[in-house]
C-alpha cells in the first residue's frame, strides 16, 4: 500500500518553490575570478512549480514549471568582473496558461498520479478528462493561452549551433536566450518558434520537424531529456520515447541545418512496448539506447493497473547502432536494472569490429521514482540492499565487461565537455555520506559529498583482474573508507561539504592552457 507524507519534501525547506524572478542582480564575490569564467554564464535548470506547501494533490520531483538560474560573469571595462545573478521561468505553454490562471493548475497529472500503485482510478480518469478539456478548450482561445505542447523544459540545458536549448521528456526542447534567460520558443527539428522563417520556407519546402501531424505526432516529439551534441561534428543526437509505436525514435540535427542532412523520426526497431527512458549513450560512431524493464502506458490504467510498471524478473537492454543507421540495431541482454543517466561513452576499432565502452550510473531499484512523489514505494520496486553505482560496460559483439568502479554511491555525472565521446580519464559526480540514490526514503535527496573518479585507472585495473560480472566492483571501500584516504594518487577523491551544506551536479570549466585533462 502506498502511502503519502503530509508535508511533500519537493515543496519544503531547500526545495521550496522561489516565487520572484530577476533580471540582473550584482552578487558579491570574495578572491579572484579565474579568466575562463569571464563573459561566461552559468545556467541551472531545474523544477519550480506553481504549486505550493497548501496543495493537496498529487506532486513529483518531475512535475513542475522550468526556471532556469543562471550567474553571468560580465566583463566591464574600467570595473573588471561583475558577476550578475538572474532567474527566469521558462515561458512554457502550460506555465504561460496556468500564470495567468491558477485554477487551471497542474494541466496534466503528476507523474506521482501515474505511479501510484493504489491510487484511485476515478480520480486518475477525471485528471486526464480534465486535462484534455483545458488543452483543447485554450486551443479554441475559450479559456488561458493556446496550451500547443505540455513540456515543461524543466530538467537539462544543452547548446548547439548557436541555440541554447531547455529540454524536458514530454516535449520538445525549448530555445532560450542568454545572457537574459529570457524564451524563444518551442525547437522542433529546424528552428524554433519565433526565429521566423527559415530558408526551406523561403523556398516553399516544407522544413523537418519532431513528431508529425495530429495527436500521434503530438506525442512522437517528446524528446530526451539529455540529447547529446558532438563537438567534432556539430550534431545534435536525440531520441524520443513514447508510448504510441514504434516506442522510440531517434533524430540528428546538424549543424547549420540543411534538408538533406538532417535525419529525424527514425524508427529503432526492437521494442515491443513504451518504457520508461531517460538517457542513453552517444559515442563518436554508434549510439546506445538503454531499455530497462520498467514500462509505461497510460493505457494500463483502464484495466485498473499503474501507468508504470517494474519488472524486477525482466532484462536491461543495451541496443548498440551506428549513429546514422538506427535500423541496424542490435540488442544486448544483461540484469535488470534502471539506468537515469549516462556519464561517457565512447567506441574503438578491434581485431574483432567495433567496441562500445560505456560508463552509466546503474541502480538497482525503482524507488527513487516513488519517493521523488513523496510516496511510499511497493516491495516489489525495492532492493535488499540498494545500489546506485558507477558502472563500466566494454560491448563488442557481446558484452564483455560490466562491473561496478567504485562501490561508493554516485549519480548525477559530470564528464568535461571537451573530453565527451573519447577515452576521457575522469568522471565527476555527486554522491552521500550517509545512504545512497536507491534508498526508500521520502525526505528528499540531499547530496553532501562530490566526487572525482579516475575512471582510465579502474577501467585498467578491473581489465587486468576482472571483478565478477554484474555483481562485482574495482574498488571495494565504503565512502567512509574513502573519506579517510590521505593517498594523492586514489583513483576515488571525495570532497565531502560541511554540515548542512548541500549540492547538486557539478560543471567542468577546464583553463584554457592547461596541460593536463584535469586542470580546471
Amino acid at each position: 500500500m502506498s502511502t503519502r507524507s503530509k508535508r511533500h519534501p519537493y515543496l519544503e525547506g531547500n526545495y521550496a518553490p522561489i516565487r520572484t524572478t530577476v533580471s540582473s542582480v550584482p552578487c558579491k564575490s570574495e578572491g579572484l575570478i579565474p579568466d575562463e569564467f569571464i563573459a561566461g554564464q552559468y545556467v541551472r535548470n531545474g523544477s519550480n512549480p506553481l504549486a505550493d506547501s497548501n496543495t493537496h494533490g498529487d506532486i513529483h520531483w518531475f512535475d513542475g514549471d522550468g526556471m532556469l538560474t543562471g550567474v553571468f560573469f560580465e566583463k566591464i571595462p574600467g570595473f573588471g568582473v561583475k558577476p550578475q545573478f538572474s532567474n527566469q521561468y521558462v515561458l512554457t505553454d502550460v506555465y504561460s496558461a496556468t500564470r495567468k490562471n491558477r485554477s487551471l493548475y497542474p494541466v496534466i497529472p503528476s507523474m506521482a498520479t501515474l505511479v501510484n500503485p493504489s491510487p484511485s482510478r476515478v480520480q486518475i480518469l477525471i485528471g486526464m478528462v480534465r486535462a484534455y478539456i483545458i488543452v483543447f478548450a485554450s486551443l479554441l482561445k475559450i479559456i488561458a493561452r493556446p496550451i500547443k505542447r505540455i513540456g515543461a523544459a524543466n530538467t537539462n540545458i544543452v547548446h548547439h549551433d548557436g541555440r541554447v536549448l531547455a529540454t524536458n521528456e514530454i516535449g520538445p526542447p525549448m530555445r532560450v536566450l542568454l545572457p537574459s534567460l529570457k524564451t524563444v520558443g518551442w525547437f522542433t527539428g529546424s528552428r524554433a518558434e519565433g526565429e521566423g522563417q527559415g530558408k526551406a520556407a523561403d523556398e516553399g519546402r516544407r522544413e523537418p520537424y519532431f513528431g508529425g501531424k495530429g495527436i500521434e505526432g503530438f506525442y512522437k516529439e517528446m524528446t530526451t531529456a539529455h540529447p547529446r551534441v558532438d563537438r567534432r561534428t556539430g550534431e545534435l543526437i536525440l531520441f524520443h520515447s513514447t508510448f504510441l509505436p514504434p516506442f522510440v525514435q531517434y533524430s540528428i540535427v546538424p549543424a547549420e541545418l540543411s534538408l538533406s542532412e538532417a535525419r529525424l523520426n527514425q524508427p529503432v526497431p526492437g521494442l515491443s512496448s513504451g518504457k520508461l527512458m531517460h538517457d542513453f549513450g552517444v559515442s563518436s560512431n554508434y549510439t546506445v539506447i538503454i531499455d530497462c524493464p520498467v514500462s509505461l502506458d497510460p493505457f494500463r490504467l483502464r484495466n485498473n493497473e499503474s501507468a508504470v510498471e517494474y519488472d524486477a524478473n525482466g532484462r536491461t537492454r543495451l541496443g548498440v547502432f551506428p549513429r546514422h543507421a538506427p535500423n541496424q540495431v542490435h540488442w544486448h541482454e544483461t540484469s535488470p536494472c534502471i539506468v537515469m543517466h549516462t556519464a561517457n561513452t565512447w567506441d574503438e576499432e578491434s581485431s574483432e569490429g567495433p567496441r562500445i565502452h560505456l560508463l552509466l550510473c546503474r541502480e538497482n531499484s525503482l524507488a527513487p521514482l516513488y519517493t521523488m512523489g513523496s510516496l511510499t514505494p511497493p516491495e516489489s520496486v525495492c532492493a535488499e540492499e540498494p545500489e546506485s553505482r558507477l558502472y563500466y560496460y566494454q560491448i563488442s559483439r557481446e558484452i564483455i565487461h560490466q562491473w561496478a568502479l567504485s562501490v561508493i554511491p554516485f549519480e548525477f555525472p559530470n564528464v568535461p565537455r571537451h573530453r565527451e565521446m573519447t577515452a576521457a580519464q575522469f568522471i565527476y559526480g555527486c554522491s552521500m555520506s550517509d545512504g545512497n540514490f536507491t534508498s526508500a526514503s521520502t525526505t528528499g535527496i540531499k547530496i553532501d559529498c562530490l566526487v572525482k573518479i579516475d575512471v582510465k585507472a579502474l577501467i585498467d585495473r578491473g581489465i587486468a583482474s576482472p571483478p565478477p560480472q554484474v555483481t562485482g566492483a574495482v574498488d571495494t571501500r565504503s565512502i567512509q573508507e574513502v573519506l579517510k584516504s590521505t593517498d594523492p594518487d586514489d583513483a576515488v577523491k571525495v570532497f565531502k561539504l560541511p554540515s548542512g551544506w548541500y549540492a547538486q551536479e557539478c560543471s567542468f570549466v577546464p583553463r584554457r592552457q592547461g596541460h593536463s585533462e584535469d586542470e580546471g
